[in-house]
């Protein structure tokens, strides 16, 4: 059966997991917050994103997209490398790239916002 047999391996507890998530979650909101500072500008809170697809011609979700796929690399290589690394940079690679999807999550309601805006304004 191997090192997974009943017993052998302590189990994670709901208290444990619970707690994990939810500090996960606060290190995302902050990490997110102290970066519209430096990223994002008062009136425009997805500045670098529009202004990158204004630039390339591309939309804001395909330059998320990019930016996310440097961190995505990174994860994969570090899933499938005989290398420990350690909690930290668990924790910097994990929460960069919860941030992104939060980031798509918000680009994606922008841009629905706004074409049901341009419909409605059009019908």
């Amino acid at each position: 059966m191997g090192p997974y047999r009943e017993g052998k391996r302590k189990k994670m507890s709901n208290t444990l997991f619970t707690q994990l998530i939810e500090n996960q979650l606060k290190r995302c909101k902050e990490i997110l917050l102290l970066k519209n500072e430096e990223y994002g500008s008062e009136t425009d809170r997805l500045h670098n994103f529009n202004v990158g697809a204004a630039m390339t011609g591309k939309t804001p979700k395909e330059i998320l997209g990019g930016f996310m796929l440097k961190h995505t690399v990174s994860i994969y290589d570090m899933i499938n490398s005989k290398e420990h690394f350690d909690i930290k940079q668990w924790n910097e690679k994990i929460t960069d790239h919860i941030n992104y999807l939060l980031l798509l999550k918000v680009i994606v309601y922008d841009e629905t916002r706004k074409r049901l805006e341009n419909e409605s304004e059009n019908s």
